[in-house]
């Protein structure tokens, strides 16, 4: 079995190198070693080292000091780390630009029927609006039955705009379309080849999202001749609004905001934000299951930029399929509740080709945008957003409400205040602030997982048709309270194989030893890896990572003396298995800038690197 470990040092040559073990699952086999860390420069690929308060990203040019702690242990695509990347260094000018009309591909192939290409006109650069009037989104299980004649009125007007209108109600669909199925690509610029643009499971989805809907929120309320008009959102985070709210379920009342092709359960049933799917719970049991997962994708594993925003995303990188906390936990989900499972697709909500032709999703990703400001909220003093350039300066494009395709840049959005709109707090209550698991057993687990086996064990790539239970090693245990404050120890997965048409899920819990899987409740209950069908201009099959913090999660147990902890890998029932493969190496940084000494080592990086770039495992 092939096996990596690395942490970086200010001396010049590897501090150690032992053997890996063989193992009959690969013909690769590589070492564990130690390699030198070089002063801190610009690079084009992070450091494996971070704050919590991200403060590399402010500073880049501190004095690196020997720290053991920072140390990335990989075997077989999993890995333990302190003080891994939650936030990137900045290259060289490399954030992804808006996409080039010209070259948009119409035909995607199954299961998409339609070209998703809109219009290609001349580009205005989008100007922040002054003073603009205070829109209030409204919760939707709140609004009154005046706003939902409006709403309603709005959305037939979109509807009965010329089919080629780009504020069209399909036409808006085929936004999210292009966006999010392979159909968009970047131009070829200063020795960059050109790229394909996707805005999820990277730092890009809350930004895209944010914008999508602020500018089919100004058409809308265009149509209606109300500037101070505002979407609804579903706060489904609430145990008050788990439900589907009723102003997407009545046909007759309000037909602009009905669709046929939806889960008929949403109307009788409430959402599962663990799983996406119905079960024999009771509602208070799905309640009190939401709430913990949304203080865990919220809070408890989501201290830290990258968890929570997802993973860094650069011109000229490969398409990263690394989304934080909450995208892959509640945003996923409820994508997959409100999907028609008598549709081969599960469109429309269940794809992302046609979730914008169901009303709800507006209502839906208006909530997660909620979600964003929350979290910025809660920071605090703590760092609220990249600083990174490659991050503020990606830019998308969107029609207006007078049909201008108008480019805009992501540091432009951060605050939703700044573009005219908050969200109704009157009535709505925030429960998950104080839904912390429950912990039925503190102290170390050590004796009581001994008898599972080690990761080097593990034969991969490793088919999750079952649940895997596993021993991983920890970097360093016993930590002090100032070290836990200043690091964040992670478990890492990576090259978890997906087939992109497909929904994929599986559960991660940490020293569960009764195989109660069901109850996401408990402190063992990490957190989630799921995907939301798509197409993708890729083979079928993609890479994708999950980043989970484990500093919490280790105090709940109390196990922060454990050398090792017990990871169970549960895939959810009725789902097509996924695969993990062995792992690529994290993100090393170039030998740019590097003393003579140092080279040699970042010639090993590179040759492995090529590999790694070869199958785009990054």
């Amino acid at each position: 079995m092939s096996s990596l470990l690395c942490s970086w040092a200010t001396t010049s040559s590897p501090l150690l190198a032992i053997p890996s073990s063989s193992s009959s699952s690969s013909s690769y086999s590589s070492s564990l070693v130690l390699y030198p860390k070089p002063k801190a420069r610009k690079a084009a690929r992070p450091f494996c080292s971070a704050r919590r308060n991200d403060e590399e990203n402010q500073n880049s040019n501190q004095e690196n000091k020997l720290d053991r702690r920072n140390m990335l242990i990989g075997l077989g695509g999993l890995y333990s780390a302190a003080n891994l990347g939650s936030n990137t260094l900045e290259s060289s000018a490399a954030p992804i630009p808006a996409p080039d009309l010209s070259t948009c591909r119409p035909n995607l192939g199954p299961p998409v029927p339609y070209s998703c290409c809109p219009p290609d006109t001349p580009i205005v650069d989008f100007t922040l609006p002054t003073n603009p009037p205070m829109r209030t989104r409204p919760a939707a299980h709140l609004a009154s039955a005046d706003y939902i004649n409006r709403y309603n009125r709005a959305v037939q007007l979109m509807r009965n705009l010329p089919a080629t209108d780009p504020r069209n109600f399909l036409q808006q669909s085929y936004v999210h379309c292009a966006y999010c199925n392979g159909a968009y690509f970047y131009p070829a610029l200063q020795g960059l080849n050109r790229g394909e643009i996707q805005v999820h499971g990277n730092w890009l989805f809350f930004p895209f999202h944010r914008w999508y809907l602020y500018f089919h929120e100004r058409i809308l309320g265009s149509l209606i001749g109300d500037p101070t008009f505002a979407l609804p959102y579903w706060n489904w985070d609430s145990p008050y609004a788990m439900d589907a709210p009723a102003m997407y379920s009545n046909n007759r009342t309000y037909p602009a905001l009905y669709n046929d092709r939806r889960n008929q359960l949403i109307y009788r049933r409430p959402v599962n934000l663990g799983t996406g799917t119905d079960s024999n719970q009771t509602q208070a049991q799905i309640a009190n299951s939401n709430c913990a997962v949304m203080n865990n994708e919220m809070i408890r594993t989501a201290t830290t930029l990258e968890s929570f925003m997802g993973t860094p995303y650069r011109r000229g990188n490969a398409v990263p399929n690394g989304p934080g906390t909450s995208e892959r936990g509640s945003h996923n989900a409820v994508h997959r509740w409100c999907g028609d499972p008598r549709l081969p697709a599960e469109e429309d909500m269940g794809n992302f080709y046609s979730a914008g032709r169901d009303p709800i999703f507006y209502g839906h990703h208006s909530n997660v945008d909620r979600m964003w400001t929350l979290w910025r909220q809660r920071r605090a003093a703590n760092q609220r957003d990249f600083t990174d350039t490659d991050y503020l300066n990606s830019q998308f494009l969107f029609y207006d409400e007078n049909s201008r395709l108008v480019r805009v840049r992501v540091g432009d959005c951060l605050d939703n205040t700044r573009l005219g709109y908050q969200f109704q707090t009157e009535g709505v209550f925030v429960t998950w602030t104080d839904c912390r698991p429950f912990t039925r057993v503190r102290g170390s687990r050590a004796a009581r997982i001994s008898d599972f086996p080690k990761l080097e064990t593990l034969e991969f790539p490793l088919k999750l048709d079952k649940v895997v239970k596993v021993r991983v090693p920890r970097p360093r245990k016993s930590r002090t309270p100032k070290e836990k404050e200043e690091e964040v120890e992670l478990l890492l997965i990576e090259d978890i194989e997906v087939d992109v048409g497909e929904f994929a899920q599986f559960n991660i819990f940490v020293d569960e030893e009764e195989d109660s899987f069901d109850d996401l409740t408990k402190a063992e209950f990490l957190g989630t890896f799921s995907h939301v069908r798509h197409k993708h201009d890729t083979p079928m099959k993609i890479k994708a990572q999950e980043r989970l913090e484990l500093n919490t999660l280790l105090d709940d147990l109390d196990v922060e003396g454990d050398e090792e902890i017990l990871i169970s890998l549960v895939p959810l029932a009725g789902i097509s298995p996924l695969v993990v493969s062995r792992s690529a190496l994290l993100l090393p940084p170039h030998k740019n800038a590097c003393s003579d000494d140092q080279v040699l080592a970042y010639e090993l990086y590179d040759a492995y690197y090529q590999k790694v770039h070869e199958n785009n495992y990054y």
